[in-house]
């Protein structure tokens, strides 16, 4: 049987829910199904059985944890909304998933694609009730059938760092970028009217402010190479103009101070389309890697050479070997040897080469020669 709430106004999702008598029978149909408490409760996100009309016949103990219920029936028979909170749940008879801002809901959008049979991934962005605490959440609703009727798997991650993290490092580059700008203005227009004995002093400025806005664009594309939102802008290059381009930036660093940079005479010049910002990304993280591995007074070696196959290759080598259990883990994201904050730089290499460059990371890293990374890539862009 449905509740008379089937005849209620409703701006999107049905109102109709399930009568007392209905209600029980499902949560006691889902509760036998085996081993189910045990699966979901194992699960650190909140997931929940939802029936036909939206309701809640089942909860894993993860939804009492993140909304501090204390007993998880209380909320069997609710909906999604009113179960957390959400502050339009109230605002008609029908509650969630009736409202016209519901017609914008991630959440109630893919429990109706589940309850379609269709698997959906939507994002639902809230304010819950009081206090009016904002929540980003990744939903994902998947059709489950038990005893031929059809419930939905709700599934509920709370991604409200990862989004909140994304507003402040946009926020953050893009003001820090222009600031640089500024600077870079500043520095220029100081040059311009340099005494010989100050000229030095504002080009070591120069180079340092270039540093930092590479290093902001750089983080900035890698959040882009990350989103798949990365585009690229092929050109001609010349393989031993970039590397010595690339090395010479690299000579500034404070770490190179006390190390030498130097190409290999056997390095040959290679014509070759790519996207060259990218590349000397690459090239500069393998440059920086290495330097910081070496010892004060070692010398990095660069090369550049055909390889035979149709690519060209690059590599860096420094004399130190990475022990086996960082070999395991070179490539991994936040995986650093510097300590906390740090670990994307040779993941950042394999990010960029592989998946846009259409190319190939590897490393040897032995007693007789040290530690050697190479990035081998096509001639041409496909």
């Amino acid at each position: 049987m449905e509740t008379l709430l089937a005849e209620i106004p409703t701006d999107f999702a049905r109102a109709t829910r399930a009568d007392a008598e209905e209600l029980l029978h499902q949560i006691a149909t889902v509760s036998r199904v085996p081993h189910l408490d045990k699966l979901l409760d194992s699960v650190a996100d909140i997931v929940v059985v939802i029936n036909k009309h939206r309701q809640i016949v089942y909860a894993n103990r993860a939804l009492e944890d993140a909304f501090h219920i204390a007993d998880r029936k209380s909320v069997y028979g609710l909906r999604p909304g009113e179960a957390i909170g959400c502050q339009h749940s109230t605002e008609s008879m029908g509650g969630c998933g009736t409202t016209c801002f519901c017609s914008q809901c991630g959440a109630v959008k893919a429990i109706l694609s589940g309850l379609r049979g269709n698997k959906a991934v939507e994002e639902c962005h809230l304010l819950r009730r009081p206090a009016g605490d904002a929540l980003d959440l990744r939903v994902v609703s998947t059709p489950f059938t038990v005893d031929d009727e059809p419930f939905t798997v709700f599934a509920v991650t709370d991604i409200s760092h990862e989004k909140r993290l994304q507003v402040l490092e946009r926020t953050f580059l893009h003001d820090l970028s222009n600031r640089l700008t500024v600077l870079q203005g500043l520095a220029e227009f100081v040059g311009a009217t340099a005494s010989p004995s100050e000229a030095n002093l504002i080009e070591e400025l120069k180079v340092a402010i270039q540093r930092t806005a590479d290093e902001i664009n750089g983080h900035k594309e890698l959040l882009a190479a990350e989103n798949g939102d990365l585009k690229l802008h092929p050109a001609a290059v010349n393989s031993l103009s970039l590397l010595h381009e690339v090395a010479s930036l690299y000579r500034h660093l404070d770490v190179a101070h006390t190390r030498t940079i130097q190409i290999a005479p056997s390095s040959a010049d290679v014509l070759f389309t790519t996207d060259k910002t990218q590349l000397a990304r690459i090239l500069g993280n393998m440059l920086k890697n290495a330097l910081e591995a070496s010892s004060s007074g070692e010398r990095v070696l660069a090369g550049c050479e055909p390889n035979g196959h149709g690519q060209v290759s690059f590599w860096v080598q420094n004399p130190q070997v990475m022990p086996e259990e960082v070999q395991l883990q070179v490539f991994n994201r936040s995986f650093s040897t510097k300590g906390q904050g740090r670990g994307v730089g040779t993941y950042g290499i394999k990010l960029l080469c592989e998946r846009y460059l259409q190319g190939k990371v590897s490393f040897t890293s032995i007693p007789e020669q040290g530690t050697i990374f190479t990035v081998t890539l096509p001639l041409a862009l496909s």
